[in-house]
């Protein structure tokens, strides 16, 4: 997976998340804002990374 910020992007300020589909998650509450042929273990995966950095 790959984690991407963009510093001029919209709020919510979230992450990217690409790999075997996207998801878009808030980095301040881990709120999963989409999710786009992502299975649910990536995502959760995903969210468990966040939260860590």
């Amino acid at each position: 997976m790959r984690f991407v910020i963009y510093t001029a992007d919209h709020e919510p300020p979230h992450a990217h998340v690409y790999g075997e589909g996207e998801s878009r998650i808030d980095i301040v509450n881990l709120n999963v804002i989409t999710q786009g042929g992502m299975s649910d273990r990536d995502v959760r995966r995903a969210v468990d990374v966040i939260e860590e950095h």
